[in-house]
């Protein structure tokens, strides 16, 4: 049994202090790299940073010992968020960058992401061939290491809060507007705040104060309720929720109520579309955006261009079909005229100053929106045999496409990581969902057999 992929959908990620997140192996990592990026002219510069987990100085020690021992020259820019490391690479025209998160995890886990020279998610291809090289023999010796890494933390912090706050500007100031952030305990627990005063709102912060353990912790955008709960109170305008290392944000109204990245999706693109500046007149969303985006979205001339799910997938299809902005219902938003990977600060700030130019409230800029009843079921499959050979799952799928027509949708597919089939089902009857369901659950095991100790969840 040849042994499981290094690098999963976002890079590297386990808990921290077994493999791979063990000394050797991150050691030799951090070496392999900077052989592979070495171009045999000069020392390629790898910029290095991470997030408020305890377990990231050790790893960016061992990281950064790694990549001297290859050759490479560590660029320290400190406790940053990823889509920082992502601007900072091509600022310091480095060779790489190297995230030391787990973005959205509990603090005991931990993970390793690459970032190419033009700052976008290594390929698929290149982190292979860089798994090819791990897989064989280690190197004998290493090349001697005669430099030091650089020392960037402070200009690099300044340098990336001065991007976010004018990226983009369109000459909307904040002043005035009532913002409340959740910082996660996170990455972007130094930055949150001073963005948006820069830019004039009263800003209140939550939860930033790291102490290594508490990063995710009931807070972010993975425990909105907290964030939800303050605005409910009252006495904002709108508020955000990052994750760990602030690549994602999710949007809460001055009601309280939680808005996802499709909510949030639907608010740029027509601002982008009413300005003339969403050419072509397209977006990208994953599988698993809400129907309702698209209908909502219809009526404006926008289209919607459906890509896999994960960050790395929709950037892809932006690239590919030369298209401006496209993100995920978990908040990952990408607008490429601006950035190369998802910005959780990046994209509260654009919201919020769409906000405050449009002099509406977050609820009646979303009425247009409606969202379709949508149902998600996991169901525990002992094989994964390719879908179009069930004859029974075959069925069930046409019957409820022809049930659903245009005014719904399915998406079955197999889990990546589990020995799950998932089911997503759209439309505007929320019991028609659960008996097409249970249909397709049904074929399911009636075609792969079910585990003895299984049932749908």
């Amino acid at each position: 049994m040849s042994a499981p992929a290094l690098f999963g959908t976002d890079g590297i990620r386990a808990r921290f202090g077994e493999p791979p997140l063990v000394e050797p192996q991150v050691r030799r990592l951090a070496t392999e790299l900077a052989r592979f990026l070495d171009d045999g002219l000069e020392r390629p510069h790898v910029v290095l940073g991470g997030d408020t987990r305890a377990s990231t100085p050790v790893l960016l020690d061992w990281f950064r010992e790694g990549l001297l021992a290859g050759g490479a020259v560590p660029v320290d820019v400190g406790v940053l968020p990823t889509p920082a490391l992502a601007y900072l690479v091509r600022r310091e025209a480095a060779a790489a960058a190297v995230a030391i998160s787990a973005s959205h995890n509990p603090a005991a886990d931990n993970g390793i992401k690459l970032i190419d020279n033009h700052g976008f998610k290594w390929a698929t291809a290149a982190e292979k061939a860089l798994e090819a090289r791990l897989a064989g023999p280690a190197p004998v010796t290493s090349r001697e290491s005669s430099g030091t890494a650089v020392d960037r933390r402070q200009e690099a912090a300044a340098a990336y809060l001065e991007y976010v706050t004018h990226a983009g500007d369109d000459g909307a100031p904040l002043a005035g507007l009532r913002v409340a952030v959740d910082a996660a305990h996170g990455a972007a627990s130094a930055l949150a705040g001073e963005v948006f005063r820069a830019l004039g709102a009263r800003v209140e912060v939550l939860c930033a104060a790291p102490d290594g353990t508490n990063i995710n912790a009931g807070c972010g955008s993975t425990h909105p309720e907290r964030l939800a709960a303050r605005l409910a109170g009252g006495g904002f305008d709108l508020g955000f929720a990052f994750d760990g290392d602030a690549d994602r944000a999710l949007l809460v109204d001055a009601a309280g109520t939680v808005r996802d990245g499709d909510a949030m999706l639907f608010l740029w693109a027509s601002a982008l579309a009413a300005a003339g500046t969403l050419a072509p007149a397209a977006i990208v969303a994953t599988s698993m955006s809400n129907l309702g985006l698209e209908q909502a979205l219809a009526p404006l001339g926008v289209t919607v261009v459906r890509s896999d799910v994960g960050d790395r997938e929709v950037v892809a299809t932006l690239r590919r079909e030369g298209l401006r902005l496209g993100g995920e219902q978990s908040g990952h938003l990408v607008d490429l005229r601006r950035s190369t990977t998802g910005d959780g600060l990046l994209t509260a700030v654009t919201l919020a100053r769409l906000v405050a130019r449009a002099g509406r409230s977050v609820s009646d800029l979303l009425a247009p929106f409606r969202r379709f009843p949508q149902l998600l079921r996991n169901v525990p499959v002992p094989a994964k045999r390719p879908l179009a050979e069930l004859p029974a799952v075959c069925r069930a799928q046409r019957h409820a496409e022809a049930t659903l027509g245009t005014a719904g949708r399915l998406v079955l597919r197999y889990s990546g990581t589990e020995p799950l089939a998932r089911i997503m089902l759209e439309g505007p009857d929320a019991a028609v969902l659960e008996s097409l369901a249970a249909e397709i659950a049904a074929a399911l095991a009636a075609d792969l057999g079910q585990p003895p100790e299984s049932a749908a969840r």
